[in-house]
This record gives C-alpha cells, sequence and structure tokens, in this order.
C-alpha cells in the first residue's frame, strides 16, 4: 500500500508557473501508475494528468495540454506536475492518486481507477 503526500502548492498570479510534488511511500512506487487530479470550488474532481509505471507515456486534459507537464522520478518515488501559464480557472485543490492495477487509457481519467490519494494541495490563481 503507498502512502502519498502533495506538497508545492501556493498563491500565483496568471500566467505564474508552480510545480507540484507527490512523494510516495510504503511500496514499490514503479508498480503505480501516477494521476493528478484537481478539484475546482462547488465542482467535482477533475482528471488533470496521468503517467505511466515507467513514465514514458503520458496523458492529459484538454484544459491542460500544452501547459502543464507530468514527470516520474522512479528512484525517488515522486511524482510532478509542472503547472505554466497558469490563469484563474487553474484555481483548485490538486491530489495525485496511484493505482497498482492496469488502467486503460480511458481509466486512466477516472477518479474512481484510483485506489490510493493524498491530501491535496491548494492552488489558487489571482488574475
Amino acid at each position: 500500500q503507498v502512502q502519498l503526500v502533495e506538497s508545492g502548492g501556493g498563491l500565483v498570479q496568471a500566467g505564474g508557473s508552480l510545480r507540484l510534488s507527490c512523494a510516495a511511500s510504503g511500496s514499490t512506487f514503479s508498480n503505480y501508475v501516477m494521476g493528478w487530479f484537481r478539484q475546482p470550488p462547488g465542482k467535482e474532481r477533475e482528471f488533470v494528468a496521468a503517467t505511466s509505471r515507467s513514465g514514458n507515456a503520458k496523458f492529459y486534459a484538454d484544459s491542460v495540454k500544452g501547459r502543464f507537464t507530468i514527470s516520474r522520478d522512479n528512484p525517488k518515488n515522486t511524482v510532478y506536475l509542472q503547472m505554466n501559464n497558469l490563469n484563474a480557472e487553474d484555481t483548485a485543490v490538486y491530489y495525485c492518486a496511484g493505482e497498482r492495477d492496469p488502467l486503460t487509457v480511458q481509466a486512466m481519467g477516472v477518479p474512481f481507477s484510483y485506489h490510493y490519494w493524498g491530501q491535496g494541495t491548494q492552488v489558487t490563481v489571482s488574475s
């Protein structure tokens, strides 16, 4: 069973950048598909990005393509989300998620596909 802890959130002006980190412990990190999700105020949790176990395959929500980059460092047991050109619509609590079972590409974008979640980190973008 893996434990996940996010960090790196904060307040940033529109057009700025942040890098989120998610540190994993308690299990072999490279066995897990990893995803980032976010929950804007008053809205449901939504998919942001996901990466395969090796990190070679990456998938993004249309709303963040070209602005966000997901990456992972398996020896460091960490997955990252580099967020550039942020706007007010990116304001949300960001969660990392992990799943050991194989996931289809479609399943990677569904919150219920993931068994393990971090506590979330707040990202606020001021306009």
